[in-house]
């Protein structure tokens, strides 16, 4: 219990830095920024041009079930 007021010291400024980074993020609007670019990400990757992309950039999608099926 030597250093117990150093741990301290680094709790309390590291609470102090978190809070005021979180606040930061809700007074500039971060986490609405965020939900609306979470849901256009979700929306393309559903959408049927994302899935005939990585269809075409995957060329290895079947090897694995056609090697399963020949065995």
């Amino acid at each position: 219990m030597k250093f117990l007021d150093w741990y301290v010291k680094i709790a309390v400024v590291s609470a102090l830095i978190g809070g005021s980074m979180e606040l930061f993020m809700i007074k500039t609007g971060f986490y609405d920024k965020v939900t609306v670019l979470e849901s256009e990400k979700r929306a393309w990757e559903n959408a049927p041009e994302a899935q005939a992309v990585r269809e075409a950039l995957n060329p290895w999608r079947n090897h694995g079930s056609e090697a399963k099926k020949s065995s």
